[in-house]
C-alpha cells in the first residue's frame, strides 16, 4: 500500500528525496462563512495549508492584508474558515490543510455561492504532488476547477499561481511538470474570454524560504504576499481603488546620527505612505563591519503617534517610547548588509520623523 503524506498541521521532514512522517485527522479552524460588507471588495484566498498558514498562522494573508491597509484599499477576505493573528484584520479564507485539487473542486461551487467573491487567489496542487495522486491528470483537474470557478462567478478575477518549491528533489521534479502546464491552462481560459490571470509564485521563493521543506517561513509567506499584491495591482479593479489617497509630499528618512562602528548597528526610519489619521513607515537596520546576531531599535514619538500593526519585528511600547527587536528569521545580518521591518500607525496633528533613533546589538 502506498503511503500518503498530507500537507497538514505538523512539520514534515524531507530527506533523501522522500517525505517522512504523516499527519491524519487535522481539522482546520472553522468560522462562519462571511461575505464582504461595508463596500469592501471580497477576495477569497483558496487552496491548502499554505493558504491557511501552517507554521505561521495566517500565512501570506498577513502581509497581503498589511499591503491593502497601507495602500488604502478596502478589501475583505471571505471564506468558510477563519484564523490568523490579531494584526490580521480580516481572517476568513478557504485554505484547507491536506486537500488536493479534486477535494477543493468538490466544494468550490457552494463556497462561491455563499460568499460571491470579486477576486479569487488560487494556489493548489501541492498535496497532489506529495500524495502522488494521478499526477498525469493533475493539470486537467486544475483546469476543471478553474472552469467551475469562472462558471459560478463569471465576473470574478481569478488569479492562478504556480505552486511554491518543495525541498525534496524528487517531489520538485513532479512539481515542475505540474507548474509547466499552468501557463497553457491559464492562456486557454483567457482565449475563451475568462477573467483568469497567471501568477508566477514558484520563482519568487527558494527552499531557503521554507520552514519544514513544504510550508514557507515568515519571510517566505511575506514574499508570497508581495507577489499576490503586485499581481492584483496589475489588474485594474481586482481590489477596487484606494479609499484614502497617499500624501502628495514624500516624507524623508532620517540619517544615522553617528558613524557606524564595527559590529554596531544603525537604523533609518522612513514614512513611506501617509493618509488622514494614519501612515505606514519602514525602518532599515544596517550592520557595520561585523555581522549582527540580533538587534533592537528604539525611538520616541513626539506627537502621540501609536502603532497599530507591525511586521518583521517584536514591538514593546511604553507611552511614547517604542522598542522593536528582531524576530527569529531576521536577527542575523551579515556585515555591511541590512534588514527591514515596517508598521502601520495612527497620527493626529503632526507626524515628524522621530529623532534620535538608535540601534543596539548584543
Amino acid at each position: 500500500m502506498k503511503r500518503r503524506i498530507w500537507l497538514a498541521g505538523a512539520a514534515l521532514v524531507l530527506a533523501a528525496g522522500s517525505v517522512a512522517g504523516a499527519v491524519a485527522g487535522v481539522l482546520p479552524g472553522v468560522g462562519p462563512a462571511v461575505a464582504a460588507s461595508n463596500g469592501a471588495v471580497a477576495v477569497m484566498p483558496l487552496g491548502d495549508s499554505i493558504t491557511d498558514g501552517l507554521v505561521v498562522p495566517g500565512g501570506y494573508r498577513i502581509g497581503l492584508w498589511q499591503r491593502f491597509v497601507a495602500g488604502g484599499y478596502n478589501v475583505q477576505f471571505v471564506g468558510s474558515l477563519s484564523n490568523g493573528p490579531a494584526s490580521l484584520g480580516s481572517k476568513n479564507h478557504e485554505g484547507h490543510s491536506g486537500w488536493r485539487i479534486d477535494m477543493i473542486d468538490a466544494n468550490i461551487v457552494n463556497w462561491l455561492r455563499t460568499t460571491t467573491p470579486h477576486t479569487v487567489l488560487l494556489h493548489i496542487g501541492t498535496n497532489d504532488i506529495i500524495q502522488n495522486t494521478d499526477l498525469a491528470n493533475a493539470p486537467g483537474r486544475l483546469s476543471t476547477l478553474i472552469d467551475h470557478i469562472t462558471a459560478t462567478v463569471p465576473t470574478a478575477e481569478v488569479f492562478v499561481a504556480t505552486i511554491i518549491p518543495l525541498a525534496s528533489a524528487s517531489l520538485e521534479t513532479n512539481l515542475d511538470k505540474f507548474n509547466a502546464a499552468i501557463p497553457g491552462i491559464v492562456q486557454s481560459k483567457v482565449n475563451a474570454g475568462k477573467h483568469v490571470h497567471l501568477v508566477g509564485m514558484h520563482s519568487a521563493l527558494t527552499t531557503a524560504d521554507l520552514a519544514d521543506g513544504i510550508h514557507p517561513n515568515a519571510g517566505g509567506y511575506d514574499k508570497m504576499a508581495a507577489v499576490w499584491f503586485n499581481a492584483l495591482l496589475s489588474v485594474p479593479g481586482s481590489i477596487g481603488t484606494p479609499v484614502v489617497p497617499p500624501t502628495t509630499t514624500a516624507p524623508t528618512s532620517t540619517v544615522p546620527t553617528t558613524t557606524p562602528s564595527p559590529g554596531v548597528c544603525t537604523a533609518t526610519y522612513q514614512v513611506v505612505n501617509q493618509w488622514s489619521g494614519g501612515f505606514q513607515a519602514g525602518v532599515t537596520v544596517h550592520a557595520g563591519t561585523a555581522p549582527l546576531t540580533g538587534w533592537t531599535v528604539r525611538w520616541a514619538f513626539a506627537n502621540g503617534q501609536a502603532i497599530t500593526q507591525l511586521w518583521n519585528g517584536t514591538p514593546t511600547t511604553s507611552g511614547a517610547a517604542v522598542s522593536v527587536a528582531n524576530v527569529g528569521f531576521n536577527g542575523s545580518v551579515p556585515a555591511g548588509s541590512t534588514t527591514t521591518f515596517g508598521f502601520i500607525a495612527n497620527w493626529n496633528t503632526a507626524n515628524p520623523v522621530p529623532a534620535p533613533i538608535s540601534c543596539t546589538s548584543p
